[in-house]
């Protein structure tokens, strides 16, 4: 380990080989020193051995992009869930409120049962219905005990370049197949993992850390991109505009059936609204969200060239 530098910040990130872990690399790096960290650096697995990891680097941001979301397998690993996803984001801010650090967590919108007709706003009543989602709230629970700085950023609907996702599903299935059956009672946002990554090096640079750290507005907000769209439309969308870049499909985009979500059961209950509104997020930090199709665009830009 190499001393901090005076002056210059240190954040560290977990799960620096996920979606948005990987981004996060990219858009904190002009901010200061970045201690990237896989699985192999700081297991979330193993949340007491955390506590050694931060005291060694002393960070003056955490950024927790580590997370179990292996949805319907979480079914039947309540434990391994709940000690990623719950335990170690607890420990990771009685760190952070020790050392003074700002710490910056990602959660879902698993939270919610998706019963509401509307977007959700972030003081609407939680209610999960999958392991997945009670550890996460649990996590946020965690969080806010531990008493410290920390902003939870919920969102939905993640892809990026990097790593496993919807939309590269998709790719990989309309050029196998040349017939696709999709949701198309499940209603949110697609939201890139570069956004979700954009946000949070904004968010950091402008109000901690050239900010006034005391009067930081620290809680939960949402985050997710603009407009809305079901798993059908989405699909339709992703290989409808692969299509145009030249990708060579076996389905034609147009013929994908849209079924219900009873159609295609799940060991885990998914939210039948997903959408979040990011109201409380853009007013509160001067950002725009784009509409989700700007950044499918961008991702199919960087999937397909």
């Amino acid at each position: 380990m190499q001393p901090n530098s005076p002056g210059v910040p240190t954040l560290l990130v977990t799960g620096s080989n996920g979606q948005v872990g990987f981004e996060l690399r990219r858009s904190l790096a002009p901010l200061g020193r970045v201690i990237a960290l896989d699985r192999a650096g700081c297991d979330l697995s193993r949340p007491d051995a955390l506590r050694g990891v931060l005291r060694e680097w002393r960070p003056d941001v955490i950024v927790n992009a580590a997370a179990y979301t292996a949805v319907d397998k979480a079914e039947g690993d309540v434990d391994a869930a709940f000690a990623i996803n719950a335990a170690a984001p607890g420990v990771l801010a009685e760190e952070a409120r020790a050392a003074g650090s700002l710490l910056v967590h990602y959660s879902t919108d698993y939270v919610f049962d998706g019963c509401k007709q509307g977007p959700y706003v972030e003081t609407d009543a939680v209610n999960p219905r999958s392991v997945y989602g009670q550890s996460k709230l649990a996590g946020e629970q965690a969080i806010e005990a531990a008493g410290g700085t920390a902003l939870v950023l919920r969102t939905c609907w993640v892809a990026g370049a990097h790593g496993g996702n919807f939309a590269k599903t998709m790719l990989k299935l309309g050029r196998e197949r040349d017939t696709l059956r999709v949701i198309a009672d499940q209603f949110g946002a697609p939201t890139t993992a570069s956004l979700i990554a954009d946000v949070t090096a904004q968010i950091v640079s402008r109000h901690w850390l050239h900010g006034r750290r005391e009067s930081f507005p620290a809680g939960v907000y949402h985050l997710a991109a603009g407009g809305e769209t079901t798993w059908h439309g989405y699909a339709t969308e992703v290989l409808k505009n692969a299509a145009a870049r030249g990708a060579e499909l076996k389905i034609d985009p147009a013929s994908i059936e849209a079924i219900p979500t009873s159609a295609y059961p799940l060991p885990a209950p998914r939210p039948a609204n997903s959408r979040l509104d990011t109201r409380k997020l853009r007013e509160t930090f001067g950002i725009y969200l784009p509409d989700w199709r700007e950044g499918m665009h961008l991702l199919l830009d960087q999937i397909l060239s």
